[in-house]
């Protein structure tokens, strides 16, 4: 059974070479282990979800420009989050009239690569 994700979860895009952290905004009044329970509205880039290091994706812009520029060497570039869309994970609960994001959600980036969770930030689960 998957877990809800809270404000603070870490995630991984297969094209950045570090993880991010995703910020919840878009509801605020269910909180899970004192922190807001994210749903699948939480998109936007640099505000919900945070850079994943370097890209590697040559659908990105800058990775493209640095890697021409190093004539066809393959050079990472700075990570710009570009969301295709809600987040898109198992059935749940909804907070707001919103379904909360669970820790097997994925995002599709539109520079090419999958966003995921790799850690859902809450420390307590009941069951």
């Amino acid at each position: 059974m998957p877990f809800p994700v809270v404000s603070g979860a870490s995630i991984l895009c297969t094209m950045g070479l570090s993880p991010g952290q995703l910020t919840a905004t878009s509801q605020t009044s269910i909180l899970m282990d004192g922190k807001p329970v994210a749903t699948i509205q939480d998109i936007a880039p640099n505000t919900n979800v945070a850079p994943c290091g370097m890209c590697t994706s040559m659908a990105n812009p800058a990775v493209a420009a640095a890697t021409a520029a190093a004539f066809g060497v393959l050079t990472p570039a700075p990570c710009t989050p570009v969301p295709g869309g809600p987040w898109a994970c198992s059935p749940g609960i909804l907070a707001g009239g919103v379904p909360v994001l669970y820790n097997d959600g994925k995002l599709m980036c539109s520079y090419g690569g999958s966003i995921s969770i790799v850690m859902p930030a809450q420390q307590k689960v009941l069951s």
